[in-house]
């Protein structure tokens, strides 16, 4: 069958999929008709292949679209495996346990009780994550409440609800205030007057305050997202819960239908899609849904725009430039830099390396895109484009190649520009990390090296398993030794520990007077 590949090989620093001798897995996507794929929790699975110094491994299998982990989702199928009936029954009364509690119209009718209740009534649940009714109240006696939930804060659920941060999966890293009114105020004067906002709750929200606030401001906002949470807080033209790495609906058609209306209002002028998928997420994947959500849009263009294409802000790290570039030639990227409120290294303001690396890359004619100046970005009229203060221009590579905000130098050997840190290697023939390894990155086994098998497959297992488990032991011997004595310490006279914390007091006294 043949199928088109990408994924997430090991080595592969730029995410790039498809280098001959990479190892990992990668999702397969079948160019033809096939069966349909199996459902786990989180929508219909994606078919798999293991992939060792480039070639396939001959057994395919289905896994979870939105976890790589099986922690969070232990999907797992041979593509040739024959389940019985009992199983398949089991399966999906587990995937429909796993699903809300309540539906799609329930949770709108809950939200309308609720703001039509007292605000000495209006509580919020942060154990359960839940707004609640008065006939719930009983059952969350002894959770953390929140009491008064006001009308502002039911308009910011991002700041109510409690991020999850599973890289691989959510990765709710939610913008910051600096980015979020950038992007709110790009929007506006771009002229977009709808924006569907997949993954990005915190830029839904701010623009639907900001029309509420301002009347001038006339922009409409969809979210999209894969945490059913918000489906209590927004009605259902508002929010629709949605699994972004296999395009698939929670609620089925109707909410297909609300994103399909959404998108071909006024033959689809004046909409934009603004998404923020998981950084562990895979590229083409992504890509194949964002694909689709761009055919829905087409359906209501009429064929004198058919050679039109819907804008798009994809935010990722500049790092996967090629990856999105493969899948969409007439994407750019920007110089901005997004930040997050909830991420410790994704932060506006830091320097060097440690600057944030998430860029927003988009279709739309980059001299349209006005930087803010105030926080250092100026115009090129060479490259036509706004960059950033360090991004000096190339008279050799007639550009601003800087990708990750610090000033880049030209090799001549390369003839292209490179990071500062980078020298250029003889041996490998162009740039590298000072202490790179010339040989390249290995990717066989870990035990002995070998370039031929896996760890898994390794015949000296049992010889590591060996060393592995005197280690173990060593390791169990120190941490009991170290209980028994917390034990032993614990065991103090009470008079003792409070004369030795008498006796500590004092000698601060003394130090600090």
């Amino acid at each position: 069958m043949a199928a088109s590949r990408g994924g997430l090989e090991t080595g592969a620093a730029d995410g790039s999929a498809g280098c001959s001798g990479s190892s990992g897995v990668e999702v397969v996507f079948p160019s033809g008709p096939a069966a349909p794929a199996p459902l786990c929790p989180h929508g219909p699975t994606l078919l798999f292949v293991k992939v060792n110094q480039g070639k396939e491994e001959t057994r395919r299998f289905y896994a979870c679209s939105a976890c790589r982990d099986r922690k969070d989702c232990s999907f797992f199928q041979w593509e040739d495996e024959k389940l019985s009936e009992a199983r398949l029954a089991a399966r999906e009364a587990y995937n429909q346990s796993c699903q809300p509690p309540l539906s799609r119209i329930q949770c709108v009718e809950r939200l309308l009780r609720f703001v039509q209740l007292p605000l000495p009534q209006r509580k919020f649940c942060r154990r359960c994550q839940q707004l609640l009714l008065p006939d719930d109240w009983g059952e969350h006696g002894e959770h953390e409440l929140l009491g008064e939930v006001s009308m502002a804060q039911l308009q910011r659920p991002s700041q109510l609800l409690h991020p999850l941060e599973n890289k691989k999966t959510n990765a709710q890293y939610l913008f910051a205030d600096r980015t979020c009114h950038f992007l709110v105020h790009l929007l506006s004067t771009l002229g977009f007057r709808r924006v569907l906002c997949v993954g990005t709750p915190r830029l839904h929200e701010l623009i639907r305050l900001t029309a509420a606030d301002d009347k001038k401001y006339d922009i409409k906002s969809l979210l999209l997202d894969i945490d059913s949470r918000y489906s209590q807080f927004y009605m259902e033209d508002s929010f629709c819960h949605y699994n972004m790495f296999n395009h698939h609906f929670f609620d089925g058609k109707a909410a297909l239908d609300v994103c399909r209306a959404f998108l071909q209002e006024d033959e689809g002028d004046g909409v934009i899609m603004v998404t923020d998928p998981p950084f562990g997420g895979l590229v083409e994947p992504l890509a194949i849904t964002f694909k689709k959500l761009i055919a829905i849009w087409k359906e209501g263009q009429s064929q004198d725009n058919s050679h039109k294409e819907l804008p798009i802000f994809w935010i990722f790290p500049y790092f996967f430039e090629s990856r999105i570039c493969q899948f969409f030639p007439s994407f750019a990227m920007l110089d901005y830099q997004v930040d997050y409120d909830n991420h410790a290294l994704y932060k506006h303001g830091k320097t060097g390396r440690k600057q944030s690396p998430v860029r927003i890359f988009t279709n739309i004619p980059l001299h349209k895109v006005i930087l803010p100046t105030e926080e250092g970005y100026r115009f090129c009229p060479l490259c036509q484009r706004y960059v950033s203060l360090e991004n000096q221009h190339c008279e050799h590579c007639n550009s601003c190649t800087s990708k990750d905000g610090r000033k880049w130098k030209h090799c001549f050997f390369c003839r292209k520009c490179v990071k500062p840190s980078w020298i250029h290697c003889s041996i490998c023939g162009h740039c590298a990390v000072a202490d790179h390894s010339c040989a390249g990155p290995g990717a066989g086994c870990f035990i002995c090296g070998n370039s031929d098998h896996k760890r898994s497959t390794c015949p000296n297992t049992c010889l590591s398993r060996g060393a592995n488990k005197a280690v173990r032991k060593q390791k169990q011997r120190k941490s009991n030794k170290m209980k028994m004595e917390a034990t032993k310490g614990q065991s103090m006279n009470q008079t003792s520990v409070i004369r030795r914390k008498k006796r500590r007091e004092r000698v601060h006294q003394y130090l600090c007077s």
